[in-house]
């Protein structure tokens, strides 16, 4: 389902506790606010007949996880009927999150920055991969986090592994069908400009996104040579949100990073390591000048997400609508690219 597309004929109540979780997370609600419908959802999915049955006795609350709110959702749905909470979140928060860049949303073929509930995200792997394939998209690469980043819960080499067997079987249930969910890692760049991960882990991977999330006042020629040691790196596709900076939102806001942008940009036009265009709303990150910069530098570039939760893969649109304002290339954005493309790019040479 799009996350403009409005409700037409009537959801069922698995769809419609979904769709009430997709929009709330889209908006920046707070975590606890969403649980609630995606663990009812969960709930009701394998019941089948018995949801109706349940709505009709009364017994509906008797289900683990199913409270006023969540059922009121569930017996309108069975109903035929559109949740009242539903219509009123498509009026207020429904329609489209930016004006433009709609031509570049819909030449992308997919996010190559996601989160799931390994790490830091909200949501189960399947639930991220279901929710992109609702938007249209042919792929997503889970890249959570690495070791160093342990506020984030980072993955050591171990837990990875185990995750990439479970990205393996998502992808077995899904049974093709012109979807794929890649393997992949946000992988902290340490203070030398290393990779946090071992060769063999990144060696597994189909795409590497790598971030500063650390010291980010560091010294300017410091940091230069920490994100240039980084991009010159053969494992690293995507150099991810690169200044750091916080313009919004409920983790207060953050001065951006301080290096050599002609420096940094040159080796990503070097090596072809893509700039990330990080579309979550409080980063907005490279900021525009630096981002003409990239540009005017002859960089590729992916158009992210960031998704920490299910309804933030619709975020890309802010980014979107940046790189059409500024007049960026379509081919020049990998996540532009049909996946063989994408994935012959991010091998190493």
């Amino acid at each position: 389902m799009a996350a403009s597309e409005t409700t037409g004929a009537p959801l069922g109540p698995v769809q419609a506790l979904r769709r009430i979780a997709f929009l709330l997370e889209r908006s920046r609600a707070e975590t606890y606010k969403v649980k609630a419908f995606r663990a009812a959802a969960a709930t009701i999915l394998p019941l089948g007949d018995e949801v109706a049955e349940r709505v009709a006795s009364g017994t509906l609350r008797e289900l683990p996880g199913i409270g006023a709110s969540t059922a009121e959702v569930i017996e309108a749905a069975a109903e035929g009927r559109v949740p009242p909470r539903l219509a009123r979140l498509e009026d207020e928060v429904g329609g489209p999150l930016v004006e433009g860049g709609q031509d570049v949303r819909a030449a992308l073929r997919g996010d190559l920055h996601s989160h799931s509930d390994w790490s830091d995200g909200g949501s189960p792997i399947e639930e991220m991969a279901f929710t992109a394939m609702e938007l249209g998209h042919d792929y997503l690469v889970l890249t959570d986090h690495s070791p160093r980043l342990t506020v984030a819960n980072g993955l050591s080499a171990a837990r990875l592994a185990r995750q990439l067997d479970v990205v393996d079987a998502v992808n077995e249930h899904l049974g093709g069908g012109g979807f794929r969910l890649l393997r992949g890692i946000e992988v902290d760049i340490l203070d030398d400009g290393a990779l946090d991960q071992t060769e063999e882990m990144l060696a597994r991977l189909d795409v590497r996104v790598a971030s500063v999330h650390s010291k980010l006042k560091m010294d300017r020629d410091a940091m230069t040579r920490r994100m240039v040691t980084a991009v010159h790196d053969p494992w690293t596709n995507v150099l991810g949100h690169c200044t750091g900076r916080l313009v919004t939102g409920n983790r207060g806001t953050r001065a951006q990073s301080e290096f050599d942008a002609e420096a940094v940009f040159a080796a990503c036009a070097e090596t072809g390591t893509a700039v990330e265009i990080n579309s979550r709303p409080e980063r907005r990150d490279p900021p525009t000048r630096l981002l003409q910069q990239a540009i005017d530098a002859g960089c590729l570039f992916s158009i992210d997400s960031d998704a920490h939760a299910p309804g933030q893969l619709d975020f890309q649109v802010y980014g979107c609508a940046r790189a059409e304002e500024l007049g960026l290339d379509p081919d020049r954005i990998v996540n532009t690219w049909p996946t063989e493309r994408l994935l012959d790019w991010a091998r190493p040479a």
